[in-house]
């Protein structure tokens, strides 16, 4: 056999055996399934025990019922500054990671609550341009509570917000927020099991 012969052989034998893998290999090639994405999961949420237990701090004039399984932290500082009142302070669930952020503020005179008012409904409306709609919800109870609560909802900052006052002396601004992307759909239960807690506070709130 020549050394051309050899050469010519060789490569007809390689070229057999790619046809025979092409051949194995084409109907895999051929399937027309489109796949299908999977539908985009979220963490399970673990929903601790309802309870709750009396705020009574010596800093602040009222107390309220609050979820046993979150955290009282006063405000030390705002914005680097001491807050204008001692009785500035978090309701701070870990298992949710949210604040309920709660500013108390003395009022002095007529205009005093006049502009604490206004300024709990321009807080509110600021969250208009993301919000899909806002429910203004009035409370009135015994101890000469009233105030608003605010259920704001749609991809906005905060969900939810309220105001109670006597409207002589105290005036108390409550702001909730989570430490996560506004996702309106994967937040909605565990917003409404920490709206619950807040309904509840709001219930038994009471002036000292």
């Amino acid at each position: 056999m020549q050394v051309g012969d050899f050469f010519r052989a060789t490569s007809a034998s390689r070229w057999l055996f790619l046809g025979l893998i092409a051949v194995v290999l084409w109907p895999g090639c051929q399937n027309d399934t489109t796949p299908i994405p999977r539908p985009r999961g979220f963490p399970k949420v673990v929903y601790p025990e309802k309870n709750y237990r009396a705020f009574d701090k010596d800093y602040c004039n009222f107390t309220f019922e609050y979820p046993g399984y979150a955290n009282i932290e006063q405000d030390t500082s705002f914005f680097n500054e001491k807050p204008a009142h001692p009785c500035w302070f978090d309701v701070y669930t870990p298992a949710f990671d949210s604040r309920l952020h709660c500013s108390y503020f003395p009022i002095r005179n007529s205009a005093d609550l006049e502009k604490l008012k206004r300024d709990a409904f321009e807080l509110v409306d600021y969250h208009k341009k993301r919000a899909n709609s806002i429910e203004e919800i009035p409370i009135g109870k015994e101890g000469h509570v009233s105030g608003f609560l605010f259920d704001i909802r749609g991809p906005a900052a905060s969900p939810l917000q309220f105001y109670l006052t006597d409207s002589t002396h105290h005036f108390i601004r409550g702001a909730l927020y989570f430490n996560t992307q506004a996702r309106p759909d994967s937040l909605a239960p565990v917003y409404e099991f920490v709206k619950a807690d807040i309904v509840k506070m709001l219930e038994t709130f009471e002036w000292r």
